[in-house]
């Protein structure tokens, strides 16, 4: 029986993002009417409600109901002590998070000795640094770590309930393969650095509409600093088999929840610091969860603001009568508060003027009221609406003007408008070629008054009638100065942050497709660099990726014909029959070359293809350091076609060395956050080579340092290890490297890969020269102490390395094997695929996975890791670049003709396809049906993405404006 370690510690990470540049719809204050007159106020508010200081050491305060508390005896637990997420120390290699009752925090937790007749109870006395043995057995193993799905979650044995009261929720270590799967008994709250008047956990599942189990489960695999491609691949039971792009919705929305928390209370840190925090203010902070909320209701209090009209009507001292008008109002004598020598009090009109200010803010902090008025506006039309503001339509570039044509006259409602539109709006608003509003109408307004006056804010007494006309104006005034602007900021920026998520992800979900485009293997390939003055560029690579031999051609200056005995003795010379171009300047022209020497045979014996490959980020990559490190005798225009053709070799290993936003797959992407931007497009890069895996022995160190868990210094170390030790045997080596600790190694380690036939050549070579030492200093060893023996007598090759089976589940995958009787020396090969055929028909999946101990999902990454063929990728069911022999022309295209094409791009209106004439064309959304994809492409969820081969029926030929409008008939 393994047992817990001995001493608990709590840790806790903040989360804190960078600001990104607001809108400039969202930088406009709430009060649309202050006054430009500077105003001081008499005297500042001293008695404020203080807020408990963070660091005193005073027992925690825990949002627990008071009657479960008065039942369970009182503990003071030390300030430092979290007891919500205990972790094990790092040395005794497994982390024991507990999670309590909420209403067991701060009690003292009962043990096993209290609870004799339930053996099972879980004990937690290790907070205290008590010992305590486990109930994990080694017999059981499982990758579960946190709370497993709906069907366990529900689940009650006797086993696991003492007198009512739920065990304590156990979460085994995600370095450790052995345990029972947790199941969900403690409930799914989460203890957060901030706390806040609404749940974490329930908001996040609100907003992302993921289950509240797996949004608890994530937060905490995030706190443990888990990659995202690690929880999708080895903790789908946790997560509920959600997809990466889910796993990253979900952890960019944690960033955005979690810096409204950190915000909100650095203001309110700074307010009881500035003496201005009341306890209804206090409360509104809290129950802020968007920056819109905490704009507006920390707006007034800010640095350098002048204050509002109800502020400086409470510093008139009109407070007690704006109150005293709701509360009591029989008593209530404005005119007692007329100062005739005091401005703001010197006349009847003034004083209710100040009461009316001093109204209208509270009905627009009211969270009661402002939820009442988001519910109206709900169930209304409220739409947003363009048109081409004055001042450009008198002195603007014309040019500019007509690319918003469609949005001079514009009107949507605010549920149906599209995610583009969106940011071709906000795009004209900041070149100030368009002037945007939203329009409410104004039975939300009559509606709104109505309940306010008659329902929330009804006066306990009979309101005189001078009185009732202050508080409808007071009402009308909230709705119009504050609570209407707030409604615009808030549409506004909800549409625009959705736009620009779902433009981020658009790109993320293109540049996966194209970075796991197919690679052409076994090829030697001529990149070709198109160009006019400066020639076109040639770089002729082995199937190996190395460079053979580069030149530079004259194609388009009258020295066609010579060039082309060129071209024809270098590809005879190395055997090249696959040409690939560049998609840029004069691409067009040096296609139609090439296609026309193909068409006249001028290239036999060699049956040569050309493909057309965007070249996007070449010329950036050419000139990199990271270019000049790998080619330093190379020209950077003769870089460029050597990344060209690599492109097509292995697009992945190619494309990871250029910056994402540079390959140019997006929509709008300078629009958009460029912190989400390049996040987001870092994640998809990093989930994309890991599912592919590297060759630990032969991958450069780019690509390495885009595996989950390494980075840019783990990688160099990795590169420095194995030139210094020669390669790597196994994967259990990799944590002999300097900076690789436990964490970094259970992140990296079931993405690396290894070449069997490699290492066993190399292990045989090895023994036969430590051998032939041995034999040489044998008498000479006679009589002495008995050395270490060398590294490489102890280190074995693993079979199950060269497969996607973690370390973790090693044990259960040779378990299997011995189940079903075979070996690992097999694995790929057709006995082990007949032989796990054959158990699963007879045991099933489920059954199977119940003999084991573990769950389906890594029963069944285990089965794909034994059956997948020796040097399997995931690319291969991807689509190949397109070869041609052949070239159309945009005259030559008709309506009514059918045509195959390449994606080139995909957004959120249409796909533009590639159809070989110069000028992609577009297919309409609405022409995009689930019945015309594949099936494969419906079972990945990933649509139509750059890369993949279509046939296409031509719709609409506009040869003025080179527009080609397409309808999708299938995916090739």
């Amino acid at each position: 029986m393994s047992s817990l370690p001995r001493r608990l510690k709590s840790e806790a990470k903040a989360h804190a993002s960078e600001d990104d540049e607001l809108p400039s719809f969202l930088n406009s204050s709430s009060e649309s009417e202050e006054e430009e007159e500077e105003w001081e106020p008499k005297s500042k508010i001293t008695k404020r409600r203080q807020l408990p200081k963070k660091n005193e050491a005073k027992p925690k305060k825990v949002a627990a109901s008071r009657s479960a508390v008065a039942r369970k005896k009182k503990v003071a637990i030390k300030e430092e002590m979290d007891v919500s997420l205990p972790i094990a120390p790092a040395e005794d290699n497994r982390m024991q998070l507990l999670k309590p009752k909420e209403e067991d925090v701060g009690t003292k937790p009962k043990t096993l000795n209290q609870k004799p007749e339930v053996p099972k109870k879980m004990e937690i006395n290790s907070f205290y640094g008590k010992n305590a043995k486990s109930l994990e057995s080694d017999e059981k193993p499982s990758t579960s770590v946190l709370v497993v799905g709906n069907q366990v979650k529900h689940e009650k044995s006797e086993e696991d309930f003492a007198s009512g009261e739920p065990p304590f929720k156990k979460i085994k270590s995600t370095t450790c393969p052995e345990g029972k799967p947790v199941k969900n008994l403690g409930g799914n709250k989460v203890k957060e650095e901030f706390e806040m008047n609404w749940d974490i956990v329930q908001a996040l599942s609100e907003i992302t509409n993921v289950e509240p189990w797996v949004c608890a489960n994530l937060i905490r695999l995030f706190q443990e600093e888990n990659t995202i491609p690690f929880i999708a691949r080895y903790r789908k039971e946790l997560i509920n088999n959600l997809e990466a792009d889910a796993l990253r919705e979900v952890q960019q929305t944690l960033e955005e929840l979690r810096t409204v928390a950190k915000k909100t209370h650095t203001m309110i840190q700074k307010l009881k610091k500035e003496g201005k925090l009341s306890g209804c203010l206090l409360t509104a902070l809290l129950n802020c969860r968007t920056l819109e909320e905490l704009d507006h209701v920390s707006a007034p209090y800010k640095t350098g603001s002048k204050g509002t009209k109800a502020q400086r009507a409470k510093q008139l001292g009109l407070e007690p009568a704006a109150l005293s008008l709701l509360q009591n109002p029989m008593e209530l004598n404005l005119f007692s508060y007329i100062r005739p020598n005091t401005k703001g009090l010197a006349t009847i009109q003034e004083v209710e003027a100040g009461v009316q200010h001093i109204l209208a803010d509270i009905f627009a902090k009211d969270k009661d009221t402002l939820d009442f008025i988001r519910k109206l506006c709900q169930q209304r039309y409220i739409c947003i609406q363009s048109t081409l503001a004055k001042v450009s339509s008198k002195s603007g570039n014309e040019k500019d003007i007509d690319k918003f044509q469609l949005y001079h006259e514009f009107s949507c409602n605010i549920k149906n408008i599209q995610h583009h539109q969106i940011l071709a709006i906000n795009r004209g608003e900041n070149l100030k070629i368009l002037t945007v509003k939203v329009n409410i109408p104004d039975g939300v307004k009559n509606e709104f008054c109505w309940w306010c006056v008659n329902e929330r804010w009804r006066p306990k007494q009979f309101l005189k009638p001078e009185l009732m006309r202050i508080l409808r104006n007071s009402v009308e005034d909230a709705y119009k100065r504050l609570i209407y602007p707030l409604l615009c900021r808030e549409f506004r920026s909800k549409l625009t942050s959705d736009a620009e998520k779902e433009s981020v992800m658009m790109f993320g979900r293109n540049l996966r497709q194209l970075l796991l485009t197919s690679p052409v293997r076994g090829r030697t390939l001529m990149g070709v660099d198109p160009g006019y003055k400066h020639g076109c560029k040639l770089a002729i690579i082995s199937p190996t990726s190395q460079i053979l031999h580069t030149d530079v051609v004259y194609l388009h200056s009258g020295q066609g014909f010579r060039e082309a005995e060129k071209i024809k003795s270098l590809l005879l010379q190395y055997n090249c029959s696959t040409v690939v171009i560049g998609n840029g300047t004069a691409c067009r022209e040096t296609e139609a070359y090439f296609a026309d020497l193909i068409m006249k045979k001028y290239f036999a014996p060699l049956d040569v293809v050309y493909c057309i490959v965007s070249e996007a980020g070449a010329s950036i990559y050419s000139v990199s350091p990271e270019a000049s490190k790998e080619m330093p005798d190379l020209d950077p225009n003769l870089r460029s076609a050597v990344s060209i053709a690599r492109r097509v070799q292995d697009p992945l290993a190619e494309l990871v060395k250029i910056e994402p936003k540079h390959i140019g797959v997006g929509m709008y992407q300078h629009d958009v956050s460029q912190t989400l931007l390049k996040a987001t497009l870092d994640s998809v890069v990093e989930e994309c080579v890991s599912f592919v895996g590297v060759d630990i022995n032969i991958c450069s160190e780019i690509l390495l340092r885009h595996i989950a868990g390494l980075n840019a210094n783990r990688a160099k170390n990795i590169i420095e290890w194995r030139e210094k030790n020669g390669p790597f045997i196994n994967r259990e080596q990799l944590k002999e490297v300097k900076g690789l600790g436990p964490k970094s190694f259970q992140q990296c380690a079931g993405f690396i890969r290894f070449n069997q036939e490699y290492i066993k050549t190399f292990c045989s070579s090895k023994k036969t020269e430590l051998g032939s030492q041995a034999l040489l200093t044998k008498a000479g060893a006679q009589g002495k102490k008995k050395s270490k023996p060398t590294p490489f007598a102890s280190r074995q090759p693993n079979p199950l390395d060269q497969t996607c089976i973690h370390p973790e589940s090693y044990n259960i995958a040779m378990r299997f094997l011995s189940f079903i009787g075979g070996n690992a020396n097999d694995i790929g090969k057709s006995d082990m695929q007949q032989k796990v055929n054959a158990v699963i028909q007879k045991e099933g999946l489920e059954g199977t996975a119940k003999r084991l101990n573990t769950t389906v999902h890594t029963l069944q990454l285990i089965i794909d890791g034994l059956t997948q063929p020796e040097g399997f990728d995931i690319r291969t069911d991807f689509d190949k670049p397109d070869f041609k022999r052949s070239i159309v022309c945009f005259e030559d295209l008709s309506v009514g003709a059918v045509l195959t094409g390449k994606v080139e791009n995909a957004t959120p209106f249409g796909v533009f396809v590639d159809i070989g004439v110069g000028k992609a064309g577009l297919i309409p959304v609405r022409n995009i049906t689930e019945a015309k994809l594949s099936k494969v492409k419906k079972r990945r969820s990933l649509g139509l993405g750059p890369g993949e081969r279509v046939e296409v029926k031509v719709l609409n030929v506009d040869i003025p404006r080179l527009r080609i409008t397409l309808d999708l008939i299938r995916v090739l």
